[in-house]
């Protein structure tokens, strides 16, 4: 179902968090829109990446675009939060 509300996006981001890259529930439930990711997690690498973007649009009904992807988006848990609300409450 897709989301209907930024609350709901944020659940559907970190839950995705949790099951792409195998991280604790309470460790992403923590995460403040400051916390660094690509590049801090050792599980979120280029590889992880794909999977994550994938099942983003899954869960989401969103499609993402390769030319929307760059370093910045992934740095921080607020910049991927931003730009996921943003696709996915059009």
């Amino acid at each position: 179902m897709p989301p209907t509300d930024a609350e709901d996006v944020d659940s559907a981001l970190r839950a995705v968090l949790v099951d792409v890259l195998g991280l604790p529930r309470d460790r992403v439930a923590a995460f403040t829109e400051s916390t660094a990711l690509f590049g801090a997690l050792p599980e979120f690498d280029s590889m992880a990446v794909a999977g994550l973007l994938t099942e983003l649009e899954e869960r989401l009904g969103i499609l993402i675009e390769d030319h929307e992807i760059d370093s910045d988006l992934l740095e921080t848990y607020g910049n991927l939060l931003t730009f996921t609300r943003a696709k996915a409450l059009r």
